[in-house]
């Protein structure tokens, strides 16, 4: 004798078990696409979180040479041959946060290599290196020329101090 009810419940418990896998499935590729999303999300906000730096950096390097290098041209303890080499120094500095701007324009377009949002970020991660290198650098060439204003005066009060012996 055959049971049919026992081969209905089989067939049924299949089919449920197939809707199940269906659903899996569907989960699992759903959050697949989530994580890749999540993944273009965290590189997009660490791209724009590279290029704000980069342009804090090169700002910082405006503002700086704009201040400073005023001040060191106009003390009287820089010698008229040093001007140029003064600005010189600045100057190179500055060209090469322009060229980098200029760089990082052309990175962030769409056609630029065709490099994909993990290329562009580790582009822009060493852009923004050379940024923070570029500060530092003109920060150590400002302290250096101060010094030696400050050496100059200090050597010049000494040589035209009065005595009174």
């Amino acid at each position: 004798m055959y049971d049919n009810t026992n081969f209905i419940s089989l067939v049924k418990q299949l089919f449920e078990s197939a809707k199940q896998t269906t659903e899996m499935i569907k989960t699992v590729q759903f959050l697949k696409d989530a994580k890749e999303t999540i993944e273009k999300v965290n590189n997009a906000v660490k791209q724009y979180e590279a290029v704000r730096e980069i342009n804090q950096n090169n700002q910082a390097l405006v503002t700086m040479v704009r201040r400073d290098l005023r001040g060191i041209l106009n003390s009287p303890y820089i010698h008229p041959d040093e001007i140029e080499t003064v600005s010189n120094a600045f100057n190179t500095i500055i060209d090469g946060s322009s060229r980098n701007l200029e760089f990082m324009d052309q990175v962030l377009s769409n056609d630029f290599l065709k490099l994909n949002d993990a290329e562009r970020l580790a582009i822009l991660e060493a852009q923004r290196d050379d940024s923070q290198k570029m500060v530092a650098d003109i920060t150590l060439k400002n302290k250096r020329y101060k010094m030696i204003i400050s050496f100059r005066e200090m050597q010049d009060k000494i040589n035209n101090r009065e005595t009174n012996y």
